[in-house]
Order: structure tokens, then C-alpha cells, then sequence
């Protein structure tokens, strides 16, 4: 088995890439913690069907986009609030569009088609110009009316406040666009990668099997395209869902909010939105009590966690478990509901957030923050009777093994380093190790002669863990 070369990055465990051997362990999605609102979409010309989130750390401030749209007869525009910790935002007084005779509001961009996706991001790409530190795609539509077809144009701005289009042709053309489209400059790959709605036969899926209430012919679906410099996009290819190696049920999903992970860029996290067709939860007494639009109440939505790597066309659908349930109550059970906000920020130390609209459709429509610990959707999660694991043969530069791990009052983590036949390492074996009993982001994996490792860096290894009530996140070998 070739090694894998890790460096120093982080590396979660959110799907089996790195696992070689499991044996009583086993992977654990965690559950994020529903917090306060940080949002009410309460403003004229924002209401029931604002939506199409997305968050930005900006450096000195977070940047919150979104749709203001109070409902379908009336015009939709894009508006931006401002956060410096992630809990409290606000919306700036910008002055730069009208509404209704007024200019004091937050609204960005008036524009038809345009503001009915408007996907923002900060472009990370080294040498990028301060005109285009920010960009974004906009879903257009172009051609003969009655015969229009939908295409992505793309937008750049210097503050993120002030927009403008880059070109004026359209950028991506071989997707259907009609939800969030998002994008970013990949570090690992070197390139702009974008990943947008489309739709699909049920057939064309590998894996042959839906879910329990999915009768449509046509599936959503997503795409995935590539860019050297934004305007000339390679054609976009078609994602599938596996399990480990083996394909997964198709689920419909109705935006995919996929971005490198801020601590692990390598590793790219999605949100998507699992759309529950034909799956009614509320009655119509209960719907006139919330408000929800009566084309909301005949299906139901919520959150899942899914990854993918750079170059793949595969989704790693290692937790076909919801990722974040509907809340209690009617008004978290309607149609397009609980859709999450692309971007996951940090908010403290040890803590970062995610975010969901709740109540689309309804008078109530909010956003409200969801906490996990830093690295934390899911874990390596091994029972008080205890397991072991060990990974694949890997190659790494550092000094020491940092570890993300937690365990009970009586639980235990210890860390044996065997060579790429399995043989353990001498000075590192699991007699020599120290046990680890604790909660911390970053914790050092010690043996009785310390935790200096840089003698073992460039050579093949393995990392053979041996747990008991305890949960590891991540791990890299710092310098």
C-alpha cells in the first residue's frame, strides 16, 4: 500500500480516506448545538422568502449575504449584514439602492435577474487584484422569450459592498442554476472550483436506489467545474454519492454549500439541504397557524453533512444520518426550511458555527446559529469497553502529533507509531506510550522519552490508536 504524503496538514476523520482498520471504534457525526438568532428577516424588503445564505470572513468583520424577498408578486434583491464575533449582526445603512423611495437599508444589488442567486466569495488566490478580492455567481437568463435558458454570470467587487460585472458574457452555461451556486479558489488544487444545481435522470445515478418518497423523473443534482482564471470554465462534470467505495442512495439536494474546511482546506465540507419530496409533516390547521405559504407544506427538508476531496466527483456520504434534525414544532417542518448558510466560521477558541434559515416561507423567517468544537463534525468514537484502529501508511513532516481528542473521566487514549509493515516503532510503542485522558483541541501525544517525533518525519508510518470512551476529531504533526 503507497503512503500518503500528509505534511503537516490537519486531517479530519469525516470519511474513511486515511482509515485502513477499524475494530471496535467506529466513525460518530456529532450533533450541532442549536444557539441564538442572529438574524430576523423582519425588514420591508426582506420577509418570508429571503434566503440563499452565505457568510464570509471577511479578515476584520463577518459579511452575512443574502436574498431579501417579501414575496414571490414583489421584487427580490440581495442584502448584507455585518457581524465582528459571528453572534451579532447588523445591517449597515449603505445608501446605494432605493426601495420603496428609501435608501436606508443594506440592500447590495437591485438588479434583475440577478438577485435571485447571487453567490458571493472571497477569492484567497495569491496576486488576486484588490478590484476582484471578492466575486461571485449570478444566475442570469439569456434568449428568446419562452425559449430562455439559464446561465451563471460572474460579478467582483473590492469591499464586497459594491458590485459590478465582470463580463458581459456568461461564464458557465451547462447547468440548470436555479438555486445557490457557490465557488471558491481552491488552494489544493490550484484553481477556481464551482459546484451548482442541475438536474438529472434517477437512472443516471450509479447507485440505482432513492429515497423512501422520491417519485419525480428528474432529480436535483450537482455539478462540479473548474477555472484557471474565472472566465474559461472546463465542462462541468456530474457528482455522484458513495459509501466508502460502494455507491449511496440518492436523496434530492436542494443546495449543496460546499467549501474547503478553514482548518483543512484540502478536505472541502458540504451542507447540503436534504429535500424530502412528497413528504408532508404538518396539517393544514397547524400551517395556517405558522403562516407558511401553502406550496410549503407538502414536502420537508433538513441538514446533512457530506465531503468530498480535490479533483473527485464523488460526495463521501459516509453519515446518511440527518446532520441538523427540524427542530420541534410545525414551523420548522415545512418545505425549504432548515437550509444551511454556505460558510462555517470560527466564533471562540474552541468553537465554530454553522448556520440555518428556519421558517422559510412563514412571517418568522430567521436565521439561527448551531456550535460545534473546532474539527468537529464528526470523530473516531470509541465505547467504554474500548477498540482500536490504525491508519494507512503515511508520510509526514513535523515535530510532534497533535491531537483533537476528548474522552469520559474514565476514558483513555493512547498512540503506538508502527512502521508501513505494522511492526511498532521502538521508543514509540503502545507500552511506552502515555496515556491521554482529557479534552483538548490540541493535546501532544507523548512517549516515555517525550513527544519529539522529528526522526520518524519523511518515513512510513502508521498510527495505531487504542481507545476507550473517547472521541478523536483530528490530529497533524505540528512544527
Amino acid at each position: 500500500m503507497e503512503a500518503i504524503d500528509i505534511g503537516s496538514r490537519r486531517e479530519l476523520f469525516v470519511d474513511y480516506f486515511l482509515i485502513d482498520c477499524l475494530e471496535g471504534p467506529f466513525l460518530f457525526m456529532h450533533q450541532p448545538q442549536p444557539q441564538e438568532v442572529v438574524l430576523h428577516h423582519d425588514k420591508p424588503w426582506e420577509g418570508p422568502v429571503s434566503l440563499y445564505h452565505t457568510l464570509i470572513d471577511a479578515g476584520d468583520r463577518y459579511l452575512m449575504y443574502y436574498r431579501g424577498w417579501p414575496a414571490t408578486d414583489q421584487p427580490d434583491v440581495y442584502c448584507v449584514a455585518e457581524s465582528r464575533d459571528g453572534i451579532n449582526f447588523e445591517r449597515p445603512d449603505l445608501g446605494l439602492h432605493e426601495y420603496n423611495g428609501d435608501s436606508n437599508n443594506n440592500i447590495i444589488l437591485n438588479k434583475k435577474p440577478f438577485t435571485h442567486t447571487f453567490a458571493p466569495f472571497l477569492d484567497t488566490r495569491p496576486g488576486v487584484s484588490k478590484e476582484h478580492r471578492f466575486k461571485a455567481f449570478a444566475r442570469n437568463k439569456v434568449g428568446e422569450k419562452g425559449n430562455k435558458k439559464s446561465v451563471l454570470n460572474a460579478f467582483c467587487s473590492a469591499d464586497g459592498i459594491e458590485w459590478e460585472l465582470m463580463y458581459d458574457e456568461p461564464i458557465i452555461t451547462d447547468g440548470a442554476f436555479d438555486s445557490q451556486n457557490v465557488g471558491f479558489w481552491s488552494e489544493a488544487e490550484g484553481r477556481y472550483v464551482a459546484y451548482y444545481r442541475t438536474f438529472r435522470k434517477r437512472e443516471e445515478f450509479e447507485s440505482g436506489t432513492t429515497g423512501p418518497t422520491t417519485t419525480a423523473k428528474r432529480l436535483r443534482a450537482v455539478m462540479r467545474a473548474t477555472s484557471e482564471d474565472f472566465r474559461d470554465w472546463e465542462p462541468g462534470v456530474l457528482m455522484d454519492y458513495r459509501i466508502c467505495d460502494c455507491p449511496a442512495p440518492v436523496e434530492e439536494f436542494y443546495i449543496n454549500q460546499t467549501r474547503p474546511y478553514f482548518r483543512a482546506p484540502h478536505i472541502y465540507i458540504a451542507l447540503p439541504a436534504r429535500f424530502m419530496a412528497e413528504r408532508q409533516a404538518i396539517t393544514e390547521e397547524e400551517a395556517e397557524l405558522t403562516g407558511v405559504f401553502e406550496s410549503q407544506i407538502n414536502a420537508c427538508s433538513d441538514a446533512c453533512l457530506m465531503t468530498t476531496r480535490p479533483g473527485s466527483r464523488w460526495y463521501d456520504r459516509t453519515f446518511m444520518e440527518g446532520f441538523i434534525r427540524p427542530r420541534v414544532g410545525p414551523g420548522h417542518w415545512s418545505a425549504r426550511t432548515n437550509y444551511p448558510v454556505d460558510g462555517v466560521i470560527q466564533t471562540g477558541p474552541e468553537e465554530m458555527s454553522i448556520y440555518i434559515d428556519e421558517h422559510y416561507a412563514q412571517p418568522a423567517n430567521q436565521v439561527r446559529r448551531y456550535s460545534l468544537r473546532l474539527d468537529g463534525f464528526s470523530s473516531v468514537r470509541a465505547p467504554h469497553s474500548g477498540g482500536e484502529f490504525t491508519t494507512k501508511p503515511l508520510l509526514f513532516s513535523g515535530d510532534e502529533l497533535e491531537l483533537n481528542y476528548s474522552t469520559s473521566a474514565a476514558g483513555s487514549l493512547r498512540v503506538e507509531i508502527r512502521d508501513e509493515h505494522n511492526n511498532p516503532v521502538p521508543g514509540y510503542t503502545l507500552r511506552e506510550a502515555v496515556d491521554m485522558f482529557s479534552n483538548k483541541v490540541k493535546g501532544i501525544a507523548k512517549w516515555r522519552n517525550g513527544s519529539d517525533v522529528r526522526k520518524l518525519s519523511g518515513q512510513p508510518v502508521r498510527l495505531h490508536f487504542v481507545m476507550r470512551d473517547a472521541d478523536l476529531y483530528s490530529f497533524r504533526f505540528s512544527q
